[in-house]
């Protein structure tokens, strides 16, 4: 079955927009995913921990017949071939892939948790999300991508 994901893509080492670039074109390789849209490149502040370089942000939309415990491990192996290195919770990397949504799926496990749980949290997901699809609805909050921008004032 095909499934449509959303991908949110970061980074704030190196050359940000770069790696951002060749992100999406490395998802764009994997044989069983199909990018259906990208949204433009946006420079954030950190969230989490502040005293580190700003992010590149953005999003794609795609579509799979992988399921999500393979995408995410296909992804965390991008990372790693790009360079990405384990380190601090929220701190500084290279490249970092969240899937924010898997079609209407809800995941709670130890390991994967979709949809992301601070999604609904971050301009610097959303934004992205918007620029893509503003009607997209979170599964369980049951409110729009737009209608949680707004909700964060």
């Amino acid at each position: 079955m095909i499934e449509r994901v959303y991908i949110a893509i970061g980074s704030n080492l190196g050359d940000r927009r770069a790696n951002c670039t060749q992100a999406i074109a490395n998802i764009s390789r994997i044989p069983s995913v199909r990018v259906v849209k990208i949204s433009s490149l946006y420079e954030t502040e950190p969230w989490g921990v502040r005293d580190q370089p700003n992010f590149i942000n953005c999003a794609v939309e795609a579509e799979t017949s992988c399921d999500p415990r393979t995408l995410m491990s296909i992804l965390k192996n991008i990372e790693a071939d790009m360079g990405r290195k384990d380190g601090p919770k929220w701190g500084p990397r290279v490249i970092d892939f969240d899937i924010i949504f898997y079609g209407s799926r809800i995941i709670k496990e130890d390991d994967l948790v979709i949809p992301h749980p601070h999604a609904h949290e971050r301009s610097f997901v959303l934004t992205p999300l918007i620029e893509i699809e503003p009607g997209l609805m979170h599964p369980i909050l049951k409110k729009t991508v737009s209608e949680l921008v707004s909700r964060m004032g």
